[in-house]
């Protein structure tokens, strides 16, 4: 098994360190270092983080190779760099992490080469050329990379994580705080009219739950409030107001260009029954009305959701055959992780 060197955020509920985890879960021994921490003083103030932000965090660089480079005279003998997101290395970083000889690989569920994050990835569109793999989520981002000299382009689906989204034994564990019969589990964004969304669903009378931060931000609170269940989940709560639900809701980013997201594999392996918006790649994984429900619109929604609310048979029978296919295509963390590595001939 190989030794790696992972470059990604170490927060026990980010993504990342998730397939991280998984790759430990795999027999590989990993050495996981937080490039963000190296940083940390900078990123953490809200307002020099905007700055950063906004200019592709170039004046960062200086100390991150700066780290970097010390970090590999104290230890060099990795078979494999696997850096997760990539947004905080340059070029100069990734010489650094080629001197060791070994490949290195980008993984990244953004859309770096997409237009809604600004320059955010500016600096990491320059590094991709260094890359001998980069794997994305979007057949855009697959020949955006192309496009800009990325030596080797795979395209994965997003995955969940075997471990951290299991779904409880008994539904009788999870407590009743996290019961609800139509619940949205996400963020409110101010340009993706998800609170106009919900605001339609509860007018054509639909039971809704809410979890997420920023709702309060939304011009319709004083009548979203009351459906509001607090803020972000993660962790065991994360699975309970999933598998707690009858029906969990999926909504897209469209500044992102997502026709799937983190949520179309969590939920129904989580135990959730699936109520997402028609997209091609919905489509492609899952038998609508069989395995998962799809809408084209939020009236095609609260018709959908009022019907599975009803009929008690076929909602279990959605649910319990989207949990079966999800597990049988392949895309857990492991499953990701271990096809991501063999490209790279690391078993």
């Amino acid at each position: 098994m190989a030794k790696i060197l992972y470059l990604g955020d170490n927060h026990p509920a980010a993504t990342s360190s998730h397939r991280a985890k998984a790759l430990e879960r795999l027999g590989h021994s990993v050495d996981i270092q937080d490039v963000h921490k190296v940083v940390a003083s900078q990123l953490d103030s809200p307002l020099l983080h905007a700055i950063h932000y906004r200019t592709g965090f170039r004046l960062l660089q200086g100390k991150i190779t700066k780290w970097l480079t010390g970090l590999l005279e104290k230890n060099s003998a990795y078979d494999v760099v696997w850096v997760d997101s990539g947004e905080l290395l340059s070029p100069a970083s990734l010489n650094v992490l080629k001197s060791l000889g070994c490949p290195v690989v980008l993984y990244n569920l953004d859309d770096p080469t997409g237009k809604r994050d600004g320059r955010r990835f500016d600096v990491l569109l320059k590094a991709l050329p260094l890359y001998d793999l980069v794997a994305v989520v979007r057949k855009e981002s697959e020949e955006e990379c192309r496009q800009l000299h990325a030596k080797r382009v795979l395209r994965v689906l997003r995955s969940y994580d075997e471990v951290a989204h299991k779904p409880f034994d008994s539904i009788d564990d999870i407590p009743a705080s996290f019961r609800s019969e139509v619940v949205f589990i996400g963020t409110w964004m101010r340009h993706e009219k998800r609170d106009d969304f919900m605001m339609e669903l509860l007018r054509q009378g639909v039971p809704l739950s809410i979890w997420g931060s920023r709702w309060s931000k939304s011009p319709h609170w004083e009548t979203l409030k009351a459906s509001y269940r607090g803020g972000n989940l993660s962790g065991r709560d994360y699975v309970a107001a999933i598998q707690g639900s009858k029906i969990c809701l999926g909504l897209l980013s469209k500044g992102n260009r997502d026709l799937h997201t983190q949520r179309s594999l969590e939920v129904p392996y989580a135990g959730g029954l699936f109520c997402a918006e028609r997209t091609t790649e919905h489509q492609e994984i899952y038998e609508e009305g069989k395995e998962a429900v799809f809408w084209a619109d939020a009236a095609e929604c609260a018709t959908i959701c009022k019907k599975l609310l009803s009929d008690d048979a076929l909602r279990e029978s959605i649910r319990l055959a989207g949990m079966r296919k999800i597990r049988a295509i392949g895309v857990g963390n492991e499953d990701i992780c271990r096809k991501i590595l063999a490209e790279v001939n690391i078993h």
